[in-house]
């Protein structure tokens, strides 16, 4: 049954990354969409669909409550990561290894019980640094670079075999559903892409 109050903002598809001073861009991780929300002592991690998977990931759970704050929702993704640092997408989908599964944050919708979406993007991510600082083993900041350097970026994450980027626009509030200031440009090079994977399972569950 589907509970969550805080549906994601989704990335419009490009095939071009933005490369303007008014962009942020961060490499996207092959892994499962998640909403983390914290309300004191209880923590639910929805997918993107609204369903609770709290019971699968207990590292991101126990990162949550570590956190020195008792009110907050962080959106980003649950990735395992391989032996080479990547992230290893088919391990995840296993459920073999959901004890060593990270949450990498991107951005904060809500911080000490205040809504934060209507500020743009830029001061939401100081806001997820803020919360962030103290690192805690099962969540972590993504990085992201701005501006011009978005495609060579690309460039430099398809050479080292990643699944591609999403850039946003710095200045925008977050907003539900799918979004035009968000762009998700992949690696056509990237092995979920030659190898023609559709994940109808991640997209029915998780997505």
């Amino acid at each position: 049954m589907r509970t969550s109050a805080f549906d994601p903002c989704i990335p419009t598809r490009g095939t071009k990354v933005p490369a303007r001073p008014e962009w942020l861009h961060e490499i996207k991780h092959d892994g499962y969409r998640l909403v983390v929300q914290r309300e004191g002592k209880r923590v639910r991690l929805f997918t993107r669909n609204g369903y609770d998977w709290s019971h699968r990931f207990p590292l991101i759970v126990e990162a949550a409550l570590r956190n020195r704050q008792s009110s907050f929702v962080i959106d980003g993704e649950a990735v395992l990561l391989g032996a080479d640092g990547r992230s290893d997408f088919n391990g995840l989908h296993s459920r073999q290894h959901d004890e060593q599964v990270q949450f990498y944050a991107f951005d904060m919708l809500v911080s000490d019980g205040e809504d934060l979406r209507s500020l743009p993007l830029h001061l939401r991510k100081n806001n997820l640094a803020r919360h962030l600082t103290r690192r805690v083993d099962g969540i972590f900041p993504s990085d992201f670079e701005q501006g011009e350097i978005g495609p060579e970026l690309f460039r430099q994450a398809c050479l080292m075999g990643l699944e591609g980027l999403v850039s946003k626009h710095r200045d925008r509030p977050y907003r539900s559903s799918r979004s035009p200031h968000w762009i998700k440009v992949k690696n056509r090079t990237h092995h979920s892409i030659v190898c023609g994977r559709t994940r109808p399972s991640r997209r029915s569950r998780a997505e």
